[in-house]
């Protein structure tokens, strides 16, 4: 079998693969990109942010209709649920975008391989699936992404116990469902079935939900979601799960076994590294399956590179897209670059709950003294008209120098509001720069500024 020639090879076609598939083709590289399913666009696309983004956006519509229009104006008679059209429209979502994706391949001038890749060698490749292939390149990126994490003592069935993808198409609203984890995954999925009528148990093996978030916002947060319906179950170390006459038991230490209709495991995600042949090359992993990478993302095997969900580092695909971006820049330039101080996080529940840089117990931990300003959104106009008052924005700024070092917002469309902070931190901007800058009325934006000034001790309007 001939050996086909490339500059670049990328294995995995997820935002991190595919972004950098197409700016290494605007450098000039010729570029293939392997992917094993055959829609493009990684778990992100097709099982993840995406499809579950679209039945966030429906529940919230379907939830707004029959709780929160009254206070419009707005009356509406008897609501139903027509859950096979909310699934439609997910699923349509997703196929037009990987159907875009493909089509940036072909405009972009990318070599798509389909199958399962692995190593035979430093820097050669075998494609097994709908494509068998032998390749070779100089440079190649490992864009893999990751997979969902299991518990012991649980096993998948697909369908009455499974993971965040089961829980993007159940048949039919559960009436109990569990969701083990309280982090992102898991309270943006619970939020789902919620709001469509399903009674939800989250059960969390730490004491707080969100880990990782600054944990004033964990806390509003908390109390928030109780008051939606949410029954919290924390400092619960789940034993294991079994199905018995159609129905889900849960077993925890210190806890009755709890019945469900359907069980949501969501407790993280492994670095998809397994059947990649590194041994090949020589190149060992961590014991989550990652792979440590020098500040280019270069491995220690030259010329192979690895980027996104399979490095040590937050699992976002935005962080994963500015990586590959990186990556493929100092292959063709010599330079790259990531802030990782500028990466922004969101959870796409109901408030938003959005964050950027340091939070309040990462400086405290690091001993940096910081000011603090903070602006409620219930003194906000445009909140008020809309009828979502509840959370508040938080900027911690340096003492001494004022440069912004994080943001923290629990409140509406926080997930858009952060974006301005986190250009602010990119450019090392203070909280004075965002407080002198004009921001127009009446505008959520405008919560950002107040809480900027409020860093100085002179917010306006609270």
């Amino acid at each position: 079998m001939a050996t086909k020639q490339h500059d670049l090879i990328i294995i995995g076609a997820g935002p991190g693969g595919y972004v950098a598939a197409i700016r290494a083709a605007q450098l000039g590289m010729n570029v293939a990109c392997i992917e094993r399913e055959p829609a493009l666009g990684g778990t992100c696309l097709r099982v993840g942010c995406i499809p579950s983004k679209a039945l966030l956006e429906s529940s919230h519509h379907f939830h707004a209709a029959e709780a929160d229009m009254k206070r419009h104006g707005v009356k509406i008679g008897k609501l139903n649920l027509d859950l096979p059209t909310m699934l439609k429209h997910k699923d349509s979502t997703v196929s037009a975008l990987t159907k875009g994706v493909a089509g940036l391949f072909k405009k972009n001038n990318i070599t798509r391989y389909e199958g399962s890749a692995s190593f035979t060698g430093k820097g050669k490749l075998k494609v097994e699936g709908k494509d068998n292939v032998e390749l070779s390149a100089e440079h190649i990126i490992i864009a893999t992404g990751s997979k969902v994490a299991s518990l012991k003592g649980i096993e998948f069935d697909g369908d009455l116990i499974g993971d965040s993808t089961t829980a993007l198409s159940y048949p039919e609203v559960p009436k109990h469902l569990v969701v083990i984890g309280a982090g992102v995954i898991g309270l943006e999925l619970g939020s789902v079935w919620l709001r469509l009528g399903a009674k939800v148990t989250v059960l969390e093996y730490l004491d707080h939900i969100l880990p990782g978030l600054d944990e004033e916002i964990s806390k509003d947060a908390l109390k928030i979601f109780k008051k939606q319906g949410f029954e919290f179950r924390l400092n619960t170390k789940v034993t294991g799960a079994a199905i018995k006459k159609k129905k889900v038991v849960v077993s925890a230490d210190g806890m009755d076994d709890l019945e469900c209709d359907r069980l949501l495991v969501a407790v993280g995600r492994w670095a998809n590294t397994d059947g990649l042949g590194l041994d090949a090359i020589g190149l060992e992993t961590n014991k989550r399956g990652q792979i440590e990478v020098n500040e280019n993302f270069e491995t220690s095997v030259k010329g192979v590179y690895a980027i996104g969900d399979v490095i040590p580092g937050l699992m976002l695909a935005h962080k994963a897209e500015d990586e590959g971006m990186a990556c493929v820049e100092h292959i063709a330039t010599g330079v790259g670059h990531v802030n990782y101080d500028a990466i922004p996080g969101i959870v796409y529940t109901h408030p938003e709950i959005a964050g950027v840089g340091r939070t309040e117990q990462e400086l405290k931990a690091a001993g940096v003294e910081y000011n603090v300003g903070k602006f409620n959104f219930m003194a906000n106009g445009r909140a008020r008209a809309m009828g979502d008052t509840a959370g508040w924005v938080k900027i911690l700024a340096d003492k001494k120098t004022d440069r912004v070092l994080g943001a923290h917002i629990i409140g509406p469309r926080a997930g858009e509001l952060i974006a301005e902070i986190a250009v602010a931190i990119e450019f090392k901007a203070s909280a004075e720069d965002i407080a002198r800058s004009c921001h127009a009325h009446p505008t959520l934006a405008e919560c950002v500024k107040e809480a900027a000034m409020g860093v100085a001790g002179r917010t306006i309007h609270m």
